[in-house]
């Protein structure tokens, strides 16, 4: 297959340029000026292109979840909102903690033939803390990482093995940070507002102390690690401290961290709930600023989705989790580019450039000769988001109603059209 994407500007690492793209056999092929058109063109006029969106931390749901999301749809939301490449979490039924689930989510995958689809299996066998799961089986089949998440490791030595034992396969740990018996039921951030609206808080200290140690860990071991969606100003400092000293640790956050706070709890809206809950607005404006300055890596959507049942209940007993992979590209624009002081480059390189170099994926950079995952989006493009029209099954957002700019236009996967907008 061969074509060119004209008239587009190009985000690259260093800057913007306008510039083609001639795309032949799934690659790059060529980046200039006015390459003649060869084949199906498409005209980027007034867009931006972008190297393929990576969202490094997904819930698919499937295998036994099937009801509020599975590879499927999950894959179609994703090119939807502009991802190319997604890594799914492994807390599915059963686990992902063996080969046997992992060379099944790649085969489902591949069925459905939209994203690419990373597994990322299990730390723990069924994800209980006790006992490490088959690690290296899951690697030969696939894996690109292993994770709790949903859950901390809570024994330190095992967390150690783990540590160790994926680095032997170039695996890293992706570490969900809460400690369980300082959360106890908590189910909301610990503070005026849990005591306004009588919600049982989760005190910020649960988050940032298991941060601790696994930054503790990785500088003592010498090991990489990888923080996931953090909430508070507090384990910004942790990251950013660790990182001036050399520790080898990466970090990401999502969407609701740095345009929400709990107020919104105050509503009982169970789309606001979340794990780690959604901070005060000294987290959320630590959260976009470490974004800015790189303590935190990568963009991630912790997309969580849930049928209507598992929410529509009182807040104590609503699940966990927003469905956010269809809105990330456009909160993530509207909010650290169009109203903070991102750059392009700098937004490419938290939702592309870093997740493939933390994991080790083909992708997240625009060069001649490179893989041809690219996203097209119409920056001026302005909307309102209505989680009901979703592609996925899960309807979650507490960004109902909220007005966003930047459209996804096109999602192109090894030099191939998954999405196109109407």
């Amino acid at each position: 297959m061969k074509y060119v994407i004209k008239n587009g500007s190009v985000v690259f690492r260093d800057g913007v340029k306008k510039c083609d793209i001639l795309v032949e056999d799934g690659k790059i092929a060529r980046l200039a000026e006015d390459i003649p058109a060869e084949g199906e063109v498409i005209d980027a006029e007034g867009m931006h292109v972008f190297p393929g969106l990576i969202d490094m931390h997904v819930h698919l749901r499937e295998p036994g979840f099937e009801g509020k999301e599975d590879i499927e749809s999950g894959s179609r939301a994703a090119v939807a909102g502009g991802f190319t490449q997604i890594c799914c979490m492994p807390n599915t039924n059963p686990v992902n903690d063996n080969a046997v689930v992992t060379t099944y989510i790649k085969y489902r995958a591949q069925q459905v033939n939209l994203c690419k689809v990373h597994p990322i299996g299990s730390i723990t066998k069924g994800e209980k803390g006790e006992e490490l799961a088959e690690i290296g089986k899951m690697a030969q089949a696939g894996a690109v990482a292993i994770s709790d998440d949903g859950r901390s490791v809570m024994d330190s030595k095992i967390m150690r093995l783990a540590m160790e034992y994926a680095a032997g396969f170039n695996l890293k740990c992706l570490c969900h940070c809460e400690d369980e018996n300082l959360v106890d039921g908590g189910v909301v951030n610990e503070g005026l507002n849990s005591t306004l609206t009588g919600l049982k808080g989760s005190i910020r200290a649960a988050e940032d102390i298991m941060i601790a140690r696994e930054i503790c860990l990785s500088e003592s071991l010498d090991i990489p690690v990888h923080i996931c969606h953090v909430s508070t100003y507090s384990g910004i400092e942790l990251i950013r401290s660790a990182k001036a000293r050399g520790v080898k640790v990466t970090a990401e956050s999502c969407p609701h961290y740095f345009w929400l706070t709990d107020d919104v709890i105050t509503g009982f809206d169970t789309y606001t709930k979340v794990n780690p809950p959604i901070r005060e607005e000294v987290d959320r404006q630590a959260v976009a600023a470490a974004l800015k300055d790189g303590t935190l890596d990568c963009i991630v959507t912790d997309h969580a989705p849930h049928s209507k049942k598992d929410k529509q209940v009182e807040y104590s007993l609503a699940a966990f989790g927003i469905s956010g992979i269809e809105t990330s590209f456009s909160l993530s624009y509207t909010k650290l580019v169009k109203e903070g002081d991102l750059t392009l480059p700098e937004l490419a390189e938290r939702m592309s450039g870093a997740p493939a170099r933390i994991l080790g994926l083909d992708g997240g950079k625009i060069e001649e000769g490179g893989v041809a995952d690219l996203t097209i989006a119409d920056l001026a493009a302005r909307y309102v988001i209505d989680g009901e029209k979703f592609i996925s099954k899960g309807k979650n957002t507490p960004f109902n109603g909220t007005e966003v700019y930047g459209k996804v236009a096109y999602t192109i996967v090894d030099g191939n059209i998954k999405y196109r907008a109407e």
